[in-house]
C-alpha cells in the first residue's frame, strides 16, 4: 500500500525525472505497484537509502539494486516505497461469512485450507484463526491451515512474532484473547504475543502476487484485500488469474470493500459485497446467495 510521504529535505540528493521514470519502471514490473505521482514519496524514502549507503545519486542506488543478484535490495528497496495498513478484524463481514457461510458448508472432516494474500504484519490471518478456533472450538487445530503471504519480509517478520500493543486487540473478543493471546509482563505489559499453537496453524512465506503460485494451496478461501486498488489494470488481471487458479471449486475469494472485479475477466459468481465464489462444489442457499450470509455492516 503506498503512503504519503513529508517534503524531501532541502539537504536530500535531487531526484531527475529519468531517475524517477526508472525507479517507477522496476517497481511496476517487480511487483505491479505503478508509483505515478509519487515523485515526492520515492525521494524521500529511497533518499534515506541513499545517505546511508552514502551514495551520489539515484542512478547509482538503481544500479546497485540492480546488480544485486540475491534480490535483497530490491525487496528492501520495495520495503522502503510501501506502508502496510491493517488490523484485527478488519471489514468484519468476510470473517461472518466464514463462521456463518464457509465452515457450515465443509465436510465436517477434513483440512480448512485458507490464504492470506498480502498479509501485511499478521493481523488478517490471525484474525481468520481466531474465527475458526471461535466457530470450531479445539477441532481446528488439527483442521486449519493457512498460508499468509507477502511481498515484504519486514511486515512478514513481525507477523511472525506475533507481537502487538494491547489496544490493537480491543476487537478480539474477551473468549478469544483468553484462548489465543498471552498479556506481556514488565517491559511487554503494554503488548500481547499470539500463543505458539495458534501461530502453528499458520505457515508465513514471502510471496510475489505477479507470480503464479502452484506450489501452494489449493485453497476453500483466499483473502486478497486492499492491494488489488494499487495495480493497473493489466496488473489486476494476473492477479486474479493468479488467485483463481489456486481456488477450490465452490471456494471463495474476498477482496477489500473498495475494490471490484469489474473490467476483470474472471468465472467467479458474485455473492455479495467484495465476495466472489468459484463455480462447482458444494453450497447452501440458493439463487448464488448462501441463506445464511448477513449482508449488513459492522
Amino acid at each position: 500500500m503506498i503512503a504519503e510521504a513529508s517534503p524531501v529535505p532541502s539537504s536530500a540528493v535531487e531526484m531527475r525525472p529519468n531517475e524517477f521514470e526508472r525507479i517507477r519502471r522496476m517497481a511496476y514490473e517487480f511487483c505491479g505497484v505503478d508509483l505515478k505521482g509519487k515523485h515526492i514519496l520515492v525521494s524521500s524514502r529511497l533518499g534515506k537509502k541513499i545517505r546511508l549507503l552514502q551514495l551520489s545519486s539515484f542512478t547509482q542506488y538503481c544500479d546497485q539494486v540492480e546488480a544485486d543478484s540475491s534480490g535483497a535490495m530490491f525487496t528492501e528497496m520495495i520495503d522502503a516505497l510501501t506502508t502496510n495498513h491493517t488490523s484485527f478484524y478488519r471489514e468484519s463481514r468476510h470473517f461472518d461469512f466464514i463462521r456463518e457461510v464457509v465452515l457450515p458448508e465443509l465436510p465436517e472432516q477434513g483440512e480448512v485450507a485458507i490464504w492470506s494474500a498480502a498479509c501485511s504484519t499478521g493481523e488478517e490471518p490471525y484474525t481468520i484463526a481466531f474465527t475458526v478456533i471461535e466457530a470450531l472450538g479445539q477441532k481446528a487445530y488439527s483442521r486449519l491451515a493457512i498460508t499468509a503471504t507477502d511481498i515484504s519480509t519486514r511486515v512478514l517478520e513481525k507477523a511472525k512474532k506475533g507481537l502487538y500493543p494491547l489496544t490493537s486487540v480491543e476487537a478480539v473478543s474477551p473468549e478469544m484473547r483468553r484462548e489465543c493471546l498471552m498479556k506481556g509482563t514488565g517491559q511487554y505489559a503494554s503488548q500481547c504475543m499470539v500463543k505458539a499453537e495458534t501461530k502453528k496453524l499458520i505457515t508465513f512465506r514471502q510471496w510475489n502476487l505477479l507470480e503464479q503460485c502452484p506450489s501452494i494451496g489449493p485453497f476453500q478461501v483466499i483473502f486478497c484485500r486492499n492491494v488489488m486498488i494499487y495495480f493497473d489494470q493489466q496488473t489486476q488481471q494476473l492477479v486474479v488469474d493468479n488467485l483463481v487458479s489456486r481456488l477450490l471449486p465452490g471456494g471463495y475469494l474476498f477482496i477489500g470493500h473498495a475494490e471490484s472485479l469489474n473490467g476483470i475477466t474472471h468465472s467467479l459468481e458474485y455473492v455479495c459485497t467484495a465476495t466472489y465464489r468459484k463455480p462447482g462444489g458444494s453450497r447452501i442457499g440458493k439463487a448464488g446467495v448462501p441463506r445464511r450470509v448477513s449482508t449488513g455492516t459492522r
